[in-house]
């Protein structure tokens, strides 16, 4: 029997296998703390497990680099073809800049607009209550910087604007794939809320994604991811400080 996965499902896997993972660790971090209060905290059990929120990060972020390497293997694919590699004409430190640049721009909007706009619709509605998220990815702020700076840039770029992208040209038009592209990567975000999801799809996906297409690699895409979340983490220890 053959048991190899065809390329077409390896793909909706690879870009599903965030969100799903993001739900099993949830569920994981319950049960252990379940066992280790022995059910007699019950009331306490969501605070402990939004509390574990940045170490499930950085779990998640390792996990999907694993699955990551065995799609790219199964598919023959190698760091160049997802697109960690200089065109002809381009410099490393110059696309670094052309990526960093609208990377701070958008996490300063993020701060100063962005944020407080999603306090706003949150508290009309949301499934995640207002200041919640802040609350929880601060709460460790050393295995968060871990998640959200050494790893989350590397990782998701790989994932949604190199292998994702790449495979995604191969299926549909451009703007199709570019759709599909950030609405995985928004969905990544779940557990931020909805606006949230909408937030890092079309607006932080949008960027990624144009400088993917535009400038033809990832590190530009990613010095941008890198940029934001660098600033980003900044944000939240000076909230949780505050």
């Amino acid at each position: 029997m053959n048991n190899v996965v065809p390329k077409s499902n390896r793909l909706w896997w690879t870009l599903l296998a965030a969100p799903l993972l993001a739900l099993i660790l949830i569920v994981l971090a319950s049960v252990y703390f379940g066992i280790v209060t022995q059910g007699q905290n019950v009331e306490a059990m969501p605070q402990m497990v939004a509390d574990s929120t940045p170490y499930q990060l950085s779990a998640l972020q390792i996990w999907l680099l694993f699955i990551l390497m065995k799609s790219m293997k199964r598919d023959g694919m190698t760091w160049k073809d997802l697109g960690w590699k200089i065109g002809e004409g381009q410099q490393l430190w110059r696309e670094v800049i052309i990526g960093a640049v609208p990377g701070i721009v958008l996490a300063l909007l993020y701060v100063f607009i962005l944020s407080p706009m999603l306090t706003s619709l949150q508290q009309i509605w949301d499934y995640v209550p207002a200041g919640e998220l802040f609350t929880a990815l601060g709460a460790s702020l050393i295995p968060f910087a871990i998640a959200d700076v050494l790893l989350a840039p590397f990782v998701e770029e790989s994932i949604y604007r190199g292998y994702g992208l790449t495979r995604l040209l191969g299926k549909f038009s451009q703007p199709a794939a570019i759709a599909i592209s950030c609405f995985f990567f928004g969905i990544l975000h779940w557990t931020g809320g909805f606006w949230y999801i909408l937030l890092t799809g079309i607006i932080a996906g949008g960027l990624f994604v144009w400088l993917r297409m535009s400038r033809k690699n990832i590190i530009a895409p990613f010095a941008a991811h890198l940029a934001l979340n660098i600033v980003e983490t900044i944000f939240i220890v000076m909230t949780i400080g505050g």
